[in-house]
């Protein structure tokens, strides 16, 4: 029986990604395969919330509107500091 006492720890499996990086990474593919540059258009998309940055090619603008942007953000952030951090 677990203790009141302690805090529980939730961890995805590492190699799962989360819905958050599997949305990023199609936005990236439908943003390149159109021509696009997918830096410019997902952080246009980030700033200001119009989903028009991103490409509906592969259903990438449906997917990537089904998260919160924060969600988004967040794993960003973690991509980019588990790159660079021990």
């Amino acid at each position: 029986m677990p203790s009141f006492e302690e805090t529980m720890q939730f961890r995805l499996r590492p190699d799962e990604p989360s819905r958050a990086e599997r949305a990023l990474l199609l936005a990236y593919e439908a943003l390149s395969e159109k021509g696009y540059n997918p830096i410019h258009q997902m952080a246009g998309y980030l700033i200001s919330g119009d989903p028009a940055y991103i490409t509906s090619h592969k259903d990438a603008r449906d997917t990537i509107r089904r998260l919160e942007r924060d969600e988004l953000i967040e794993e960003l952030v973690r991509a980019y500091l588990a790159a660079r951090l021990p």
